[in-house]
């Protein structure tokens, strides 16, 4: 007999043994697991469609783009439905949101996208930089939201090297309306840049719908998800915190893209927490 079924039995044969009010807690796996797609960059310049035809087969569901490889946004669509995807959100450049930001915004209604996200600052980041990025990206945000786009920002390690005594990476938080600017932590660089994820779950909840997944090893260089040493089962008991909704694997550079996202995919779809 498993525990389950002595719990079932001894909540008939224990007097106000309350079985209903005390039920076990089954752990939680990841649903949909998405990629962003500069992981298998260089196939997509070669294959695109048979490359999303990959990484469906692998078993993702979502896929973040950076750059659609000279298909028209149509073109997009139609490519990730034929393969039964859905690309929730898309990275773009500061000078997308500078210098096109209505054409880029409508090329993401095309697509599908609900998220547009901010991937780098393109300028010398000093903190007086960070908070006027700060100021624009709540310019754009107000544009995005307007438009039914939600704008987000996408962090490296820089943004966790004190500058004038702060820390980039709070400026941005703290100088951003919750409502117009989204975040989309990238768990390697916020790690390799000496920051706690958890404590940023904690001081700013509700922050950051999307989640790149990527593993850091001992040596600081990056690896796949599960070969390396953050704690994803923490992190994702945080999930609700934190409000991730979507989840996207990468790898910068592996030596061998399909490999890598394959192995990342079977480790989070295994994964208990």
């Amino acid at each position: 007999m498993n525990r389950r079924d002595w719990l079932r039995l001894a909540a008939t044969a224990i007097p106000g043994f309350a079985f209903a009010r005390t039920p076990l807690a089954e752990p939680d796996r990841l649903g949909r697991i998405g990629l962003q797609l500069y992981t298998v960059r260089d196939a997509l310049a070669r294959a695109f469609e048979g490359t999303l035809a990959r990484v469906a087969a692998i078993g993702y569901r979502q896929v973040e783009f950076a750059g659609y490889f000279n298909r028209s946004p149509r073109q997009v669509r139609a490519a990730v439905a034929a393969v039964g995807l859905e690309a929730p959100s898309a990275h773009i450049g500061m000078p997308d949101v500078r210098e096109r930001w209505q054409e880029t915004l409508a090329a993401a209604h095309v697509v599908g996208h609900r998220y547009l996200v901010v991937a780098s600052l393109d300028h010398d980041k000093t903190l007086d930089d960070y908070k006027a990025a700060a100021e624009a990206l709540n310019r754009a945000g107000e544009v995005a939201r307007a438009a039914g786009i939600q704008l987000a920002y996408h962090n490296h390690d820089a943004e966790f090297a004190p500058l004038e005594g702060q820390v980039p990476y709070d400026v941005l938080l703290a100088r951003t309306d919750p409502r117009l600017v989204h975040f989309e932590m990238d768990l390697y660089w916020i790690t390799h840049g000496g920051g706690d994820p958890l404590a940023y779950f904690k001081r700013y909840p509700g922050r950051f719908p999307m989640i790149h997944a990527k593993d850091m090893d001992r040596q600081g260089h990056m690896v796949d998800v599960g070969r390396g040493g953050i704690d994803w089962v923490t992190i994702f008991r945080r999930r609700r915190a934190a409000g991730i909704r979507y989840v996207f694997v990468e790898h910068d550079n592996p030596p061998a893209p399909f490999e890598s996202i394959r192995a990342s995919y079977q480790y989070l779809s295994h994964l208990e927490f």
